[in-house]
């Protein structure tokens, strides 16, 4: 059977296994974030996407209805960890106020990461 390749030229599903192979599928998380701040249309959204790509994560980065910007990300503990660091840093486009974040088991259905 022959697989498509992905738009990174490799075929669906290898990075993922290789990444869950080398990181282990059981260490994997859920990082769910809500930024707070001036966080909309100043290319907060991006600058999150490109850390997160960066990191080897996959996800999205959703404006809310109420100004937030909502940050989903799956990957390591670790890498996860330095992402919310990230955003907390003090040099992210706009101005961050405040970060809430919440944890959970990675679910796995993400592939890429998306500005929504």
């Amino acid at each position: 059977m022959h697989r498509r390749p992905n738009s990174e030229g490799g075929h669906r599903g290898v990075a993922d296994l290789r990444r869950r192979f080398l990181v282990g599928a059981a260490a994997d998380v859920r990082l769910s974030a809500w930024v707070h701040g001036n966080v909309q249309g100043v290319g907060f959204r991006w600058w999150t996407r490109s850390r997160a790509l960066e990191l080897g994560l996959v996800g999205h980065a959703t404006n809310t209805r109420d100004g937030r910007v909502s940050v989903i990300a799956e990957g390591s503990r670790a890498q996860c960890d330095k992402l919310l660091a990230l955003l907390r840093s003090g040099e992210t486009p706009g101005r961050v106020d405040l970060v809430v974040e919440s944890w959970e088991s990675a679910r796995g259905e993400l592939t890429g990461f998306e500005e929504r």
